[in-house]
């Protein structure tokens, strides 16, 4: 868990420790962060149901999620699951809406970003969505996120921080992304790196995002299902998966304690 956010209250989802914040609360964090020139770069993670059921299943994983500056819950399942440990979320902080609010600050005018991931079309799509609807900050770079050569990785990160951008957006959908950003955070020049999974697609316009009335009722998943189907398994058998994992947990904590009034 990062020193930086221990202040912030936390809410525990299979051995994950998610930020409980608002919209506003997450956007004050990253502009904090994107200030600080010590030359660290923050990682910014956002996990869902199927990102928990990925940490659940991998302990290094976890251990790399609970390492970031800070950890955001996006999806219905991160809501649901708080609840079943008697928390409320204050907010669904998914990336396709945190990111255009960081984006849309003023005082983004002294600001730059770099995107990371997808392939050369769509990252080159995305690009130039971006620099269309964020005029307020300069668009210092993009680059694909095929980088399993150690050459071409080594390229990238180069130009990452030869751009000197202020925020880096890492779409390789998870757990590349985060592997990603924790093996290359201490090469990198940025104060902040933010695993954005499919925002890039949305951006290019690969994926259409869900109506707001759908993404209220906590049926966003289901827009996404039917557009990507071969991920059929990620929400067929993830969701269910995941929601027995927290009634286990859950079960065991609740027989933990009365074992322990009993002694």
């Amino acid at each position: 868990m990062s020193v930086e956010t221990t202040s912030v209250d936390k809410v525990e989802l299979l051995g994950v420790f998610v930020a409980n914040m608002t919209q506003d609360e997450a956007v004050g964090a990253f502009e904090s962060f994107v200030d600080k020139r010590d030359g660290r770069c923050r990682a910014v993670y956002i996990v869902n149901a199927h990102t928990l059921n990925l940490a659940a299943a991998d302990p290094g994983y976890r251990v790399l999620l609970n390492m970031s500056a800070l950890t955001l819950g996006d999806g219905t399942g991160v809501r649901w699951a708080a609840r079943a440990r008697g928390e409320t979320m204050k907010a669904n902080l998914v990336g396709t809406d945190l990111v255009p609010l960081l984006f849309g600050e003023a005082r983004g005018t002294s600001r730059s970003y770099f995107l990371l991931g997808s392939d050369r079309e769509t990252i080159r799509r995305a690009a130039e969505y971006a620099r269309a609807c964020f005029p307020r900050w300069r668009q210092a770079g993009f680059h694909h996120g095929y980088l399993d050569e150690p050459a071409e990785n080594d390229r990238a990160i180069e130009a990452i921080n030869r751009s000197g951008a202020d925020v880096l957006l890492v779409g390789m959908g998870n757990p590349r992304q985060e592997r990603w950003i924790a093996e290359s955070r201490s090469r990198l020049a940025t104060p902040m790196a933010i695993g954005v999974g499919g925002l890039f697609d949305h951006w290019a316009g690969n994926l259409a995002r869900a109506p707001s009335w759908v993404r209220r009722a906590g049926f966003e998943w289901l827009q996404l299902l039917l557009q990507q189907p071969h991920k059929w398994r990620r929400y067929l058998i993830g969701n269910p998966l995941f929601v027995y994992r927290m009634l286990a947990t859950r079960s065991r904590e609740v027989g933990s304690r009365r074992l322990d009034v009993g002694t």
